[in-house]
């Protein structure tokens, strides 16, 4: 029973996530939202969906060690694993212009997490704080995305026609939205039940198994999403995917759930993890920027380093 509700919970997490994100992403188009601003709100905050339902179906039972563990297990998780096979799968390219806005984003957030971290707790005005962030990096990107589009249409002279979705269109397009958010939410709750009994039958600590079952089982939404980009040689999507879950995932999930349901955070997370989610986006942000795309060789070393990180906490998992 507690394997079929692990697995339970990630079938019904990535089922939700992608019905989620496809209904929000016909549901932008219909309003003819531009490509940047649905992956950077929708599709970002559609594949960490179930990040933020896990963290605060833990935070509500008692865990902060998963409810932690599974944003700081998940960053790490996206640029070393996830990135990493996209890498080695083909060539990742990196767009300067727009990784100089997201990768500076990217830097702060990781810093402001470092900093909860250290200061012990998760508070409701640490909370506000984040998610106060999160908004004005979205204001600020749609700012400039709109400046963009608005030279690109005076430079060529051709207005964008207005689109008139039907109503009919509009309420399919929100069903699938309500029905991956409802999936996502049963998906949770059994994937964080199971974790903690898992924890419990093996003495294994609950954020251990936040860093590393949790954390990949909420974060198969960017695995899919960036390996299938990659494959069709779409590797701008993948690094981006990544990039845009990362902040969501601090400012938005560790702010959300703090409001929500102040949590303390282990010590265990400043003890190791915090440093390797540090040292994994200060290898993305090198490895962007040294040549502007990320290849096989920098893509196996960051598999490589997630083996080792996976390993070392199995090797310490009693501890």
């Amino acid at each position: 029973m507690l394997l079929l509700s692990l697995l339970l919970g990630f079938v019904l997490l990535v089922a939700g996530g992608e019905l989620l994100v496809k209904g929000a992403v016909k549901l932008a188009e219909k309003f003819n939202i531009s490509p940047l601003l649905i992956g950077l709100t929708l599709v970002g905050f559609g594949t960490s969906t179930p990040e933020l339902v896990t963290s605060l179906q833990a935070a509500f039972a008692g865990s902060p060690g998963i409810a932690v563990g599974n944003v700081v297990g998940s960053n790490i998780a996206n640029i070393l694993f996830i990135l990493g096979a996209a890498a080695l799968i083909s060539p990742v390219v990196v767009a300067k212009e727009t990784f100089k806005r997201d990768g500076v984003v990217l830097a702060a957030a990781t810093l402001l997490c470092l900093g909860a971290v250290m200061f012990g707790q998760l508070t409701r005005w640490m909370g506000a704080l984040f998610v106060l962030s999160l908004a004005g990096y979205i204001w600020f990107a749609f700012q400039q995305e709109r400046t963009a589009t608005k030279t690109a249409a005076a430079a060529s002279g051709v207005a964008a026609p207005a689109s008139k979705p039907s109503a009919g269109a509009i309420v399919l397009d929100l069903l699938f939205v309500a029905g991956g958010l409802a999936l996502t939410i049963a998906g949770a709750r059994f994937l964080v039940s199971g974790a903690i009994d898992l924890a419990r039958m093996f003495s294994i600590s609950e954020t251990i198994i936040g860093l590393t079952i949790v954390a990949v089982g909420t974060s198969l939404p960017e695995l899919i999403t960036s390996v299938m980009a990659s494959l069709r040689k779409q590797g701008d999507i993948a690094f981006g995917n990544i990039v845009g879950s990362n902040i969501y995932n601090i400012l938005g999930i560790l702010g959300v759930t703090a409001i929500v349901k102040p949590i303390p955070v282990p010590a265990e997370i400043l003890r190791l993890d915090i440093w390797v989610m540090i040292a994994a986006t200060a290898l993305l942000a090198f490895a962007a920027i040294s040549r502007w795309r990320i290849g096989r060789t920098e893509g196996a070393v960051m598999l490589l380093a997630y083996a080792g990180y996976v390993i070392w906490l199995g090797l310490h998992a009693g501890a």
